[in-house]
């Protein structure tokens, strides 16, 4: 949001598009009406025409379109992109369109609507042409939690209009738990395919539903993408966590979120679920974080602390995405991290997740250099709303369709993960014994239920699963050789 203004702006949403048509065509009748005699038919596009444009170019983002609010009242919008000219750069932009509401003309509204033209323009020049600048703590310090916002009210409100997911309270981590067979799907995928992956989502159903890795994809892809698969199952375990001491996002946590993306891809294995001891170099900035580990220690203890206080949980997914890369605790996969990371507060309200399907690789480097370099949160705020109206709409049908979790898989998760890990381990041990031993104790009625389900897990037990369990692929492999023999 500009500094001159007190107005909105935020990203165009699909359901922005019928109120862009008629402000568009309001303010061309409007400007006509100086120019033209009274019985001179006015030159405006149909409704329903102009509608479709703006909307496929939201959809889209050619151009991309941000929308300038009073209040809750959308009175301007821009449309912007790169120059169509000949012969420009690509970094070189150009304003395709740009209309304000007649009754807000002369008051600052076009100036709002592309006052974050600056920071784009800014993060495209040549590396030679940015000035170095370091870490800046007075960032963090001068944000207060349930103070300081990053994301208006009225943005958030959009935001959690968009990410309900059921009319009644349930309990925290529920709807996370139910969609986990998609969000392991959607959320590796686009993930790692924002630091260069080529698995396509074809090939990473492959890897996670049926363990089978894709030919000719170089084996750090296949890593990254089932690190993803066990990092997010842990965070989907930890958002139903009650216990009010392990609510949030710990320091113990976050370490151990880093560790499951980062096992067997770092250079040196010390350094997966660890604060770096070194200084790093981040490609395609000049920016240059924090070096000494007392100093980074320190901050990041400040950031979890004020991340833990902020009550919303959109302001508390934008913030973790904002201050934990700025800060680069880890020795690399810190966006990564701050991803996933990002959607711990969304699973325990039981809000649509943050999957990031879709977004382009070069506008999310983009928006994040400017937080880097510039300390400037809007683009990357513009990403996230865009973003997340993105994940919602893949997730409305899921939401339409959704089945109720198994209660008994639920009411014993932890019992049945923990037999099929011991039963495992055992490679010669008799099966159904070990699972009568381990139900023996529970109420009548549920025994039976719960040895069903334990033999189900035991039955589809791939490589792609492991995780869950905390198994290796050596452990599995002696197991079913044992049950063989």
């Amino acid at each position: 949001m500009s500094s001159t203004t007190t107005y909105q702006v935020r990203p165009a949403t699909l359901r922005d598009a019928k109120q862009i048509a008629e402000l568009h065509n309001a303010t061309v009748r409007d400007a006509f009406k100086t120019t033209l005699a009274t019985d001179t038919p006015l030159p405006v596009v149909p409704l329903d025409k102009r509608q479709a444009y703006w909307r496929e170019a939201i959809e889209y983002s050619e151009p991309q379109v941000h929308v300038a609010l009073d209040d809750d009242k959308i009175v301007g919008f821009v449309g912007f992109d790169r120059s169509r000219d000949k012969g420009t750069p690509q970094t070189m932009g150009e304003i395709w369109a740009i209309y304000v509401a007649t009754s807000h003309w002369a008051k600052g509204v076009g100036l709002a609507a592309t006052h974050e033209g600056d920071i784009l323009e800014y993060v495209s020049k040549p590396l030679p042409a940015r000035k170095p600048v370091g870490y800046q703590r007075e960032f963090l310090e001068a944000y207060e939690p349930n103070r300081s916002a990053y994301l208006s009210a009225p943005l958030r409100r959009q935001l959690h209009n968009m990410g309900q997911t059921s009319p009644r309270p349930e309990a925290a981590g529920t709807y996370s738990r139910a969609i986990l067979d998609r969000l392991l799907i959607d959320l590796s995928w686009a993930s790692s395919h924002l630091e260069g992956n080529t698995y396509s989502r074809l090939d990473t159903v492959e890897l996670i539903a049926h363990g089978r890795s894709a030919g000719g994809k170089d084996a750090v892809e296949t890593q990254m993408i089932l690190n993803h698969k066990a990092a997010i199952e842990m965070l989907v375990d930890a958002a139903q966590v009650n216990d009010p001491e392990h609510v949030g996002l710990s320091r113990y946590l976050l370490m151990n979120l880093h560790s499951a993306l980062a096992e067997n891809l770092l250079p040196n294995a010390i350094d997966e679920g660890r604060v770096r001891q070194h200084g790093v170099l981040i490609g395609q900035s000049v920016y240059r974080p924090l070096i000494t580990p007392q100093q980074i220690d320190e901050m990041l203890d400040a950031v979890l602390a004020k991340l833990n206080a902020i009550e919303d949980p959109f302001e508390q997914s934008f913030f973790t995405m904002v201050h934990l890369p700025y800060l680069q605790p880890f020795a690399d996969v810190n966006k990564r991290s701050s991803r996933l990371a990002a959607n711990l507060p969304l699973f325990r309200a039981n809000l649509c997740p943050l999957t990031f399907l879709g977004v382009p690789e070069q506008a999310y480097i983009q928006a994040t250099l400017g937080v880097y370099e510039l300390t400037r949160v809007e683009l990357l705020r513009d990403l996230y709303l865009w973003a997340y109206e993105r994940s919602t709409q893949e997730y409305q049908t899921i939401r339409k369709e959704l089945a109720q979790p198994d209660p008994t898989r639920l009411a014993y998760r932890d019992l049945i993960k923990q037999t099929v890990r011991d039963i495992v381990r055992q490679p010669q041990a008799d099966v159904l014994l070990c699972i009568d031993q381990a139900v023996q104790d529970l109420p009548a009625p549920e025994h039976d239920n719960v040895h069903a389900l334990v033999v189900q897990e035991l039955q589809r037990l791939h490589e792609g699963t492991l995780a869950r369990y905390g198994l290796r692929p050596s452990e599995l492999a002696a197991w079913k050789a044992g049950q063989l023999s």
